[in-house]
């Protein structure tokens, strides 16, 4: 209770602007209910941190939006004073823009970034599908095979200690999956549904998806393991033998030559990546896919992240620019939370934004690939 009066004396000043004393407080029962950010802020620590009015960008952000995708997702927050913050952001309630910013502002500080990293972005795509395999129609959906075991990494590489990953049992040891060459050339046991083949490669790459069958059904693609091999862009690769140019090299571009190209020289290019990822189908619900974290991603706020370096529920502050690829917004600055993880992301200056679901979300996620200064969003001293 004391606090909360302190706080609600500390608002009262701020909003009296440059009046002088101490105005009372208002009759029991009137008036908005005391805000936790009306009171003073910490010191802040120049060396190590920056106010978050001086990121670049931060005027131009949509604070209520950020704010209100903060309130959605920051449960994925277990670090005892983000969960501390996700309460009272909680417990407020929606705010208007001044009001989210000042929030973000009185609550939080922002860690100086590393040297600069990358960002990319991802969607949910959706495909047509069958039911049974035709000339076009030719890849299989592959559930997880009965024969997947998990098994700690370290056992075939040393840097992988402590981090699960897919094994096969061969005569009761455990030996690495098979890659995606060898999972293509035996047939499926079972086919959840039919796709095109660059298609069901960009499924896999994005890790979820909605598939829609000739009777007009919908369903979700699911991500439900992977065979555990390093993820291996193809896009330098493609670059390199001349097949596309050096700033055409976008997801659509990619996609569009494996269409035109499909077949052999299509397998070849996309078999230079060995990760292969299996899936499970569920009713299409509308409802944005569900990251890392077991929470939907909002569009524009999450982020997968490296595990290693970020935890789940952590506040972001993106400040990317310098595209490479043509057709690219030219920065992304924004607010956002750490809600997923991806085979390709790796680092602690390494991000990779959702954008949302179909086609125009694909073709902006497909043009993404920004230098990056990632800064980590801490929270204040709750002390007044």
């Amino acid at each position: 209770m004391q606090a909360r009066i302190i706080a609600a004396a500390f608002g009262a000043l701020i909003l009296a602007g440059c009046a002088s004393g101490r105005p009372p407080p208002p009759p029991a029962g009137h008036g908005p209910p005391p805000l936790a950010f009306d009171r003073p802020a910490p010191p802040e620590e120049p060396e190590k941190t920056v106010r978050l009015t001086a990121l670049r960008g931060w005027v131009a952000e949509d604070h209520a939006g950020a704010f209100s995708a903060y309130r959605e997702t920051c449960g994925a927050a277990r670090e005892p004073a983000l969960a501390r913050t996700c309460r009272n952001a909680r417990a407020i309630g929606p705010l208007g823009e001044d009001d989210a910013r000042r929030w973000f502002e009185a609550n939080f500080r922002a860690e100086r970034p590393q040297a600069p990293g990358v960002l990319t972005a991802y969607f949910a795509p959706e495909y047509p599908a069958r039911r049974r395999p035709d000339a076009e129609f030719s890849a299989p959906l592959r559930p997880r095979p009965a024969d997947l075991t998990t098994v700690d990494g370290g056992l075939f590489d040393p840097a992988l200690a402590g981090r699960p990953t897919a094994a096969l049992m061969v005569g009761g040891s455990p030996v690495p999956y098979p890659d995606r060459a060898a999972i293509e050339s035996a047939p499926p046991e079972r086919a959840l549904a039919w796709l095109r083949p660059e298609d069901l490669f960009f499924l896999q790459i994005q890790g979820s998806g909605v598939l829609t069958f000739e009777d007009g059904r919908r369903m979700k693609a699911l991500y439900a393991a992977n065979n555990g091999r390093p993820f291996a862009g193809i896009a330098n690769p493609m670059r390199e033998q001349g097949l596309l140019a050096g700033a055409e090299t976008s997801g659509e571009a990619i996609r569009a030559w494996l269409a035109a190209h499909r077949g052999p020289e299509a397998e070849a290019i996309m078999r230079l990546n060995p990760r292969y990822a299996f899936f499970s189908l569920a009713p299409d619900d509308g409802r944005q896919p569900v990251g890392a974290a077991a929470i939907p991603l909002p569009p524009g706020r999450g982020v997968a992240i490296d595990p290693a370096f970020h935890a789940m529920g952590e506040l972001l502050w993106l400040d990317a620019e310098a595209p490479i690829l043509t057709g690219a917004f030219p920065t992304y600055r924004r607010l956002v939370l750490a809600l997923d993880t991806g085979g390709a992301i790796k680092g602690d200056v390494r991000a990779d934004l959702y954008l949302g679901l179909g086609q125009a979300a694909g073709a902006e996620a497909g043009r993404v690939r920004h230098t990056l200064r990632l800064y980590r969003l801490v929270p204040k001293d709750p002390t007044p």
